[in-house]
């Protein structure tokens, strides 16, 4: 059966009729723009062809039940008016709920079922996808008069308030306002959003994200200094942030540290908006070496990368990746790499050979639809 066919009978066994409606949303990963989120700047996701879906039904009672198909993640259930008191896995389903419920939705009960499959812990956003595909399913089947972008920030306010995550807008937006074959140009400071055709298939390229499997315990706080440093390179150079800045001030910094970071973000920026002419001339290709740039920005002057990622950079670039580079906040993770379709089975190889810890896993991924209705 499909993913479809397995949340739609799913429902059924649990609740004795059919969903009122089946939504899917899928994961995704950002081409282009590492750090330049929390800057204020641009980034450059797609979506990819991963999706959770979602089976809803709304119920009379005021009680929001949730399952999911996933075998260690148990059902939970609650109340409306208790839904931001949610913890565990049905912190992002019940918070999504209770974040409409605070954008204007009329609260109800609903019956939620969740199948998904976009990988976890992998760096393909598995909570937007999740989030993303409720606050659709929510939304319509409640009535709610809600675009696409109140949906995506009603995701992110589930993280940030319920869940407790301090995350940006990019995920919800790339997983409920992608188009199939596009990225999404993103503004992180105004929200305004423009598509970019990728043009890969055109161009005989494919996508390939490898993940490390590594995760270092700097991470958490290495994440957060990233940040420090860079809103204290703003205020030292007298911008807003660091989208603001240009490399001529950053260059005279006189904490080299901070002339780093802001280096960093700096160029990133150039790059996503080099990207995106390369992608609307048709010069796809040519992309490669500017994801070869990122990386060694993010490696060098960002300080995120860690040896076991390098590897397997370098193996990817060695066996015909035209660029690679560490996505997501780094100190382990995900490579993306931009691959001539005819060498995606030896890029695959040569990873799996350079592997410094455990085997990565390595997945081809396609610029996919965003979140919608299946059923």
């Amino acid at each position: 059966m499909s993913a479809l066919d397995d949340v739609r009978a799913a429902f059924l066994d649990a609740h004795g009729h059919a969903p009122d409606g089946v939504f899917s949303a899928p994961g995704r990963v950002n081409l282009i723009g590492e750090h330049t989120d929390h800057n204020e700047g641009h980034v450059l996701p797609f979506a990819i062809d991963r999706r959770t879906w979602v089976a809803a039904g709304r119920r009379p009672d005021g009680t929001v039940t949730v399952r999911s198909s996933d075998p260690g993640t148990g059902p939970a259930t609650a109340a409306v008016g208790t839904l931001r008191e949610a913890t565990g896995w049905a912190a992002y389903p019940l918070g999504t709920v209770w974040a409409l419920e605070q954008a204007g939705l009329e609260p109800s009960g609903w019956d939620l079922v969740v199948h998904g499959e976009v990988p976890l812990g992998a760096g393909l956003s598995s909570s937007a996808a999740l989030e993303s595909a409720v606050a659709l399913a929510v939304a319509e089947l409640g009535g709610a008069d809600l675009d696409r972008f109140a949906l995506a920030a009603a995701g992110r306010r589930a993280e940030n308030e319920v869940v407790g995550a301090p995350v940006g807008i990019m995920d919800q937006a790339a997983s409920l306002l992608c188009r199939e074959g596009s990225a999404l140009l993103l503004d992180c400071r105004s929200m305004a959003t423009e598509d970019v055709a990728l043009g890969l298939e055109e161009a005989g390229l494919g996508i390939l994200v490898v993940d490390s499997r590594v995760r270092h315990d700097l991470a958490d706080g290495g994440y957060a200094d990233r940040r420090a440093a860079c809103v204290a390179a703003a205020a030292a150079l007298g911008v807003p942030a660091l989208r603001d800045a240009d490399l001529a001030g950053v260059e005279g910094l006189a904490d080299e540290v901070l002339r780093r970071r802001a280096r960093h973000v700096v160029t990133e920026e150039a790059r996503v908006h080099e990207v995106v002419t390369l992608l609307r001339a048709g010069k796809a290709p040519d992309v490669g070496p500017v994801l070869a740039a990122s990386h060694a920005s993010l490696r060098d002057d960002f300080a995120v990368s860690v040896p076991e990622v390098d590897a397997l950079v370098t193996a990817a670039e060695g066996a015909g990746a035209l660029g690679a580079r560490i996505v997501g906040g780094g100190f382990g993770g995900s490579v993306l790499a931009l691959v001539p379709r005819a060498a995606l089975e030896d890029v695959a190889a040569a990873c799996r050979a350079a592997a410094r810890g455990p085997e990565p896993t390595v997945r081809e991924v396609a610029p996919a639809p965003g979140a919608r209705r299946d059923v």
